[in-house]
Order: C-alpha cells, then structure tokens, then sequence
C-alpha cells in the first residue's frame, strides 16, 4: 500500500457510507429482504408459488430478493414476512441515557 492510499472505516451502514437519502430506511429494508429471503429457502419456496405467496409476480420477486427494493414500503415487506407464517413484532426501547442516534433494526428470533 503506498502512502497516498488510505483506509475509510464504514459506518456500518452501506447506504449511509454512499451518501444516499434516508440510508436507516434502507438498511432497515434490506434486513427485511434478507429475512424473507431466508423465509423462502427454509420452506422450499421458489419460482411462481413463491411469488404468488407474497402477492408478486416471478420478475418482480427476483428484482426484490436482488435488493431492488427501494420501491416497497416498509409496511408491504412487513406483510411479505407474514404471509411466510412468521410474526414481526415491533419493540420500541427508551433509552434515556443514550448518547448515540436512536436506530432502526431487525432482530430474528
């Protein structure tokens, strides 16, 4: 490594890192995609019966599970997730001695 180059340590959020707006939404939904994705291999579904499971079609399942999701509102992938048969349970914490930005994230149970 030469003395020009230098090492950018992440945020720990990609979209936040490229600038992009709203990068906690988009976090948050790629950690839902990446659940139903995980959904869909656990109960051996693919391919139409997928989609249709979800309310898709075929193209617009793969786009999604290819992290074209900036489209889909948080609630439609929320409801994604039900329609596999798993719960999402929303936890809001107060923290009143939280020095940090408050987050948004996924915890699989």
């Amino acid at each position: 490594m030469s003395s020009e180059e230098a090492v950018i340590r992440g945020t720990g959020n990609v979209f936040a890192d490229l600038g992009l707006p709203d990068p906690e939404e988009h976090l948050l939904k790629a950690e839902i995609v990446v659940n139903l994705q995980a959904l869909l291999q656990q109960r051996g579904l693919d391919g139409r019966g997928a989609a249709e499971r979800l309310g898709l079609d075929e193209p617009e399942l793969d786009a999604l599970l290819r992290g074209q999701f900036i489209h889909y509102p948080v609630e439609r992938l929320l409801r994604m997730v039900n329609a596999l048969g798993s719960d999402v349970k929303i936890v809001i914490t107060t923290e009143e001695t939280r020095q940090e930005k408050a987050s948004l994230s996924v915890v699989t149970a």
